[in-house]
Order: C-alpha cells, then structure tokens, then sequence
C-alpha cells in the first residue's frame, strides 16, 4: 500500500490478533483480519449487541488477559476503549503492538487519504468534502468517526483514483503508530473530552502528533495559523483561504468550515467550479444547527452534536434573534461551564436544563428557567418563546445516561416538535 507519494506503508505486524472492543469499528476490524486469513478473536468487557455472524470468535464479558497470554502477537484497540485497559497496558508492557482501527485501516486500504479533526466541525468539513468530490465527479469514500469504520474497505473493491475522507477523533488518533495522512485538516482546538485523555495537554497531543507528526514534505497540513503544528508537511493556513463562492451554512464557524474545505480541495486538484459547486450546494449535517419546524413563527433547531461548550457557544453566535436554549445531558466530562454565562445572558431569552448536569449548569450561569427531561425543556422553551423567537436544543454536553448517542437525541427532539407542529 502507497501513499499520494508513492511512500510505502508499513506492513501489518504478524498475528495471532486480539481485537479489544466489539463496537461497530472493532468489529469491523477483526472481520477484516479474519477475511485476510489471519488468526483473531475479539473481545469486550461489556455484553454489546453482536451480529449473529461476526465473522471471527468474540468473547464478551471478559477483560482480554486470558487471550493475550494465548499467543497473541498484536493487538487492535476500538476507540473507546481506554489506555488504562489492562489488556491494553498489559500488551504495551508485553511489546505486543497495540494498533487503532484507523492505522490498521490505513496499512491496507489503498487509497490516498484526507483526514479531518478538531473539537468542532469534525463531521460537518468531512461530510462537505465527501460532497465535493462527488461535485467534482471523482471517487471517494467517507469513513471514520462519521459513521463507516475505514475498515469496512479493507477487501472492498476500489474505483480507481478513489479518495478516503477520514473523520478523525482524538481517541482514533491517539491509537496511530505511522499513520499519516496525505492532507491533515486541523479545524480548531477547544477542552475536551478530558475524562478521557486526562489533560487538554494530552487531548491536543492526541490530535496533533496523531495527524500531523509524522507528516513529510510532500504532504499537506491544512490549520488556523494560531494553532501551530508538528510535522514537515507544506502548511496552508485557513485564516488566508477565499472562497471561490459563499457557503450556504450559516455562521462564522461554517466560513471556517468552508475555507478548510477549500484548501484541501485545491492541495488535491479539484476544478475550482466543482469547489464553489460545493459551497453553494451542501446543506449541512443532520444535528448540527439544522432547522427542523417552523411553528407559529417559531423555529426549532436540532444542534444535539453539540456535546461540549465550545460548540454550544458556536450555536449561538450563529443564530439571530431571541434564543431559548435547552443545555444539559452527561457530565462525565467535567467541562467548565462558565464561559457560557455572558453568552447566555446576553443572547438567550430563557434557559432549560435538562441532565445529570443540569445542577453544575445552573449554578455556572446562574440561572436556569426550569429542569427536567427533554420533553419538559421542549415544552417550556415553546410556552416562552414567540413569533421570531428560537428554540435550540445545543446541551454542551454528551448524551450518555438518557440516550444512547447525540443522534438519538436528536430524534427525541424532532419527534417532540413533530408532535405539536402537525396540529398547527
């Protein structure tokens, strides 16, 4: 396997495989292994829903030690699984080769890849690049945290002159040991996801060496110029990017967005018309600051992947007119809240609290109209809210406790407009 420079990546270190963790991209990538003939059994610490045929054996319930004592060689650790796994520190300190699914993927999958990351606007850039390329009538593939592990194209057959459009988190990023992609995208950099890494010093490691460190010239970092990066790649910074057309999306971050879009367009040589094609035509993600109802004059906004304080106060920056905000969820993470009382203050008509952080919240703005479930929140915030007014459900925090995701959230809030927007 090649890189846009023709550099050879390095091959797969020998088995027997361990895959730790059994959500969509472990499974993914142990069924790829076993798809090449390769020997490999999986395994997770917690029962998850697992396909009748997963394709290779897996064990649930059990914390890996007994396999990784059974010959095992090398090892692929899903995402969420943490470092501090014992089955993870144990292969470290064992030498036993520890690789995420996103450099397994990368070893194999022929194909020049553009990655993305960032705090915000990870799947939003990746999604608008995916819809460029097609714009421009040329193959591609988006994969990664996006949805479709980039192990599900191990074996698949290619179009030639495909690109891979990688979303990229940092817990992907921190499990690289040569990955390099051929255009890194840097959007910005904000707390998060500290319950993970431990440290913002950590988290921002995880996402620059990851993407940028092992960079060479030939290669393409694409960043804000205040965030300087590592590497040897030639730098495009985005602050400098024109456009050759206005996005539709709104808000200053979605010019952000944009510029990024376009210089990692043109480093790939895409026709300038297909890239303002692009900015005039993508309409943006589902749950990200997307208009769901009008009722009464009164618009609902679905932003639920706004799961951190950065993206909230995104949100709104972005909206015109009286907001009644709905903030709260998981506080796992144990972000600081105080940044968004001047925001709120000055921008938000009322203010309803939903979630196990609802508590830290209140007392950070010091204010909160009314706390209960998202039902309660989407009530309230339509009782207050008036011709013109806005209705955005943008929590600045995870999901997990009342849903399974930000995506099924999401659906609850839709589903909760759609209740009372067909009787309009």
């Amino acid at each position: 396997m090649t890189s846009r420079d023709g550099a050879a990546r390095p091959p797969l270190p020998e088995g027997p495989w361990l895959v730790v963790g059994l959500a969509r991209s472990g499974l993914a990538a142990g069924a790829a292994l076993a798809a090449r003939g390769l020997a490999v059994v999986g395994v997770d610490s917690g029962t998850p829903a697992l396909p009748d045929e997963p394709g290779f054996p897996v064990r649930t319930g059990v914390d890996g030690l007994d396999a990784l004592a059974d010959g095992v060689r090398a090892v692929v650790k899903s995402p969420g699984v943490p470092p501090r796994a014992p089955v993870v520190r144990a292969a470290r300190a064992a030498g036993v080769p520890v690789l995420g699914e996103v450099e397994l993927a990368w070893r194999l999958v022929d194909a020049p890849v553009v990655a993305v990351t960032g705090t915000n606007g990870k799947t939003t850039v990746t999604e608008w690049l995916g819809h460029a390329w097609r714009c421009a009538g040329l193959p591609v593939r988006v994969v990664g945290n996006v949805g479709t592990a980039y192990t599900s194209l191990i074996g698949a057959p290619l179009d030639p002159g495909t690109t891979v459009i990688l979303e990229a988190s940092s817990y992907q990023l921190f499990d690289t040991l040569a990955f390099r992609p051929d255009v890194g995208i840097l959007l910005n950099l904000e707390s998060d996801h500290l319950d993970w890494h431990g440290s913002i010093e950590a988290y921002a490691a995880a996402k620059l060496d990851g993407m940028f460190g092992r960079q060479l010239a030939a290669d393409t970092a694409v960043a804000p110029a205040a965030l300087p990066v590592p590497g040897a790649a030639a730098r495009v910074d985005t602050d400098l990017v024109e456009l050759p057309a206005e996005p539709t999306l709104p808000g200053a971050h979605n010019r952000a967005n944009a510029r990024a879009v376009v210089a990692a367009c043109r480093s790939c040589g895409l026709p300038e018309a297909a890239i303002a094609e692009a900015l005039r035509t993508f309409t943006g993600v589902e749950h990200r600051l997307r208009a769901v109802a009008v009722v009464d004059g009164v618009t609902y906004v679905d932003d639920s992947k706004a799961t951190n304080v950065a993206s909230a106060l995104t949100a709104l920056a972005a909206i015109p007119g009286p907001v009644h905000l709905i903030l709260g969820g998981d506080d796992a993470k144990q972000e600081d809240f105080t940044p968004l009382r001047g925001p709120v203050a000055e921008r938000a008509a009322s203010v309803h609290l939903i979630g196990q952080a609802a508590p830290r919240l209140a007392d950070a703005l010091q204010t909160g109209d009314d706390r209960g479930d998202l039902a309660a929140a989407v009530a309230a915030a339509r009782a207050a809210a008036r011709p013109g007014d806005t209705v955005l459900l943008s929590p600045a925090c995870a999901s997990f406790g009342q849903y399974r995701n930000y995506e099924e959230r999401g659906r609850h809030f839709q589903a909760l407009v759609a209740e009372f927007s067909s009787g309009a």
